[in-house]
């Protein structure tokens, strides 16, 4: 519900900001209320608003008593990633990983023979090998698995994909998997930005398709782990 309500108030804000935003509080066109209104009211104050109507009030608080909604979290909000046989879904997920990082290290030895290298081989080896660790302790493997999969389902079907934005593009195993197309080592871009071990929330990995595509990725995601899921 909580998550649900911000959307929706980020929806309005969205809806009402559209038209002020990037002004300054100097421009006497920026957003702003026609009232000081907007706040949560103490009874007192709504009692002087609706003194007429008391039991109004106090429906509002039997209301909010009678609210014993209790959401249980989702022990494995994934779909289930196919495996190929004997391999767990950490093994398999380090081996995509290392796999994709060392098609990447073609490129990366010619540029290091060249002397254009910013960071040592070893550097991002030692990268790759954290990031795996971290995502693995976070139990998030299959998440990248299913989008690999379905990145990769686009890709060899023909349909453009973008290179990747956000914070997921300071993800090393990110690149070396083709979900994103950015080394994020030249750039100094930090994987903690987008999984931090110390604040455990959801990796958000923004992907854009091409729209002449983008049905069918969706219709693949669908039949092959589920509408329900």
């Amino acid at each position: 519900m909580d998550a649900l309500q911000g959307v929706k108030v980020l929806e309005l804000g969205q809806l009402i900001a559209g038209p002020f935003a990037g002004k300054t509080l100097a421009d006497p066109n920026h957003m702003k209320f026609e009232t000081p209104e907007f706040y949560l009211k103490t009874r007192a104050e709504m009692e002087r608003l609706f003194g007429d109507s008391p039991r109004a009030l106090d429906a509002t608080w039997d209301i909010a008593q009678r609210c014993k909604l209790k959401l249980e979290s989702v022990k494995d909000p994934f779909p289930s990633f196919h495996l190929p046989p004997d391999q767990t879904v950490d093994s398999y997920f380090e081996w995509v990983a290392r796999n994709g990082f060392e098609r990447r290290k073609a490129r990366l030895e010619l540029l290091s023979q060249a002397g254009q290298l910013r960071h040592s081989l070893e550097e991002y080896e030692e990268r790759l090998t954290r990031e795996i660790r971290i995502i693995q302790q976070m139990k998030f493997p299959g998440y990248f698995l299913i989008v690999w999969d379905f990145i990769r389902y686009a890709k060899e079907s023909g349909i453009p994909v973008g290179p990747g934005r956000g914070s997921a593009a300071g993800s090393l195993v990110a690149y070396a998997m083709d979900i994103t197309d950015i080394d994020p080592l030249p750039y100094n871009l930090l994987f903690e930005r987008f999984l931090n071990p110390e604040r455990v929330s959801m990796p958000d990995i923004d992907i854009d398709f091409c729209t002449r595509g983008r049905g069918d990725v969706i219709k693949y995601v669908t039949e092959k782990y589920g509408r329900s899921r």
